[in-house]
């Protein structure tokens, strides 16, 4: 994974260089994980040399919800967190991919297990980032780890503490060997990726875990959802996957916003379909990506142009 490091970070209500972004180590949320976050992707046009950003306004409602859940208040609107976020990015001047981490933190310095009477804070950077994974064939094992059932903290909601469970599924299935891990919950389905959601094909037909198998409920598993059935006239099924299934399956990929599409093909030691990645799997990543860089017209309300461009002379 090619990754940079930014010059600027949004921190306590303005734009500071990186240096000066800093929390003590008494943070509420550095000892409790008491954080949600956020992800998005930035692409690079350089046909256009523009950047576009992906579905902002979802992503900061989504982490508005996410607040909610572990009670903070976020003091801007969805609007407000776009135009910031604009903003960063313009004094960044970014030429290339990147992602953007938005984060929502108990902030005060306290010692105490509770969510109330804590004070919150929010802040936002971002750094070049290519492909966060192998997008073309990825071999996975299903974890012995179970996802975090939404009983025991929220699915739904990006919450830092929470990922505690998904470095442990990607790290075990890299020590063992394995790119990335399926996951299954409480009930024996699956789930999700480490951190990613899933789709297969079986039969020309798309299957994904329906919303209550403690799956995040993702923008890009939308968005793709969308795709398939209104662009590729792909059905599409959200129901519980047995984990017999993943082995039948005709083509496989995990998706979200650090992976993207990322082709699955092979679990454990079975190969799913050929082998290779999947002409679905390759349709839908090839119209994925002309819409996140800006080039489909139909799509441009899903993306966010950041450079102002200098109008043009009659």
């Amino acid at each position: 994974m090619a990754q940079g490091r930014p010059k600027y970070a949004f921190f306590q209500g303005e734009i500071v260089p990186i240096e000066e972004a800093k929390i003590g180590v008494m943070t509420h949320a550095f000892n409790y994980g008491t954080g949600v976050f956020g992800g998005l992707r930035g692409y690079w046009n350089d046909a256009e040399k523009q950047l576009f950003v992906f579905r902002p306004l979802d992503h900061f409602t989504r982490l508005i919800q996410s607040a909610s859940l572990m009670r903070m208040e976020v003091e801007y609107t969805k609007e407000d967190l776009t135009k910031i976020l604009i903003d960063l990015l313009r004094h960044e001047n970014y030429q290339q991919n990147l992602y953007i981490r938005p984060l929502v933190y108990k902030s005060a310095e306290k010692i105490g297990v509770r969510l109330h009477d804590i004070s919150d804070d929010f802040t936002i950077f971002t750094v070049p980032m290519e492909d966060y994974v192998s997008l073309n064939g990825l071999h996975v094992h299903i974890s012995a780890w179970r996802r975090v059932d939404d009983n025991a903290i929220p699915a739904r909601g990006k919450v830092s503490g929470a990922y505690a469970n998904s470095a442990l599924i990607k790290s075990d299935a890299v020590l063992a060997g394995y790119d990335e891990a399926l996951v299954l919950n409480n009930d024996g389905h699956l789930s999700e990726a480490s951190a990613a959601n899933v789709m297969l094909v079986r039969d020309g037909v798309v299957y994904t875990p329906s919303l209550n198998a403690n799956i995040l409920e993702g923008i890009v598993r939308r968005s793709l959802i969308h795709l398939l059935r209104e662009e590729l006239n792909i059905e599409v099924v959200e129901r519980n996957i047995d984990r017999t299934e993943v082995y039948m399956a005709d083509e496989m990929f995990m998706c979200g916003t650090g992976v993207q599409i990322a082709a699955i093909t092979k679990v454990e030691h079975r190969p799913i379909g050929d082998g290779k990645m999947g002409p679905i799997t390759t349709q839908l990543r090839d119209l994925f990506f002309d819409i996140v860089r800006g080039k489909v017209a139909d799509y441009a309300d899903w993306v966010t142009p950041i450079f102002v461009k200098e109008p043009v002379e009659s």
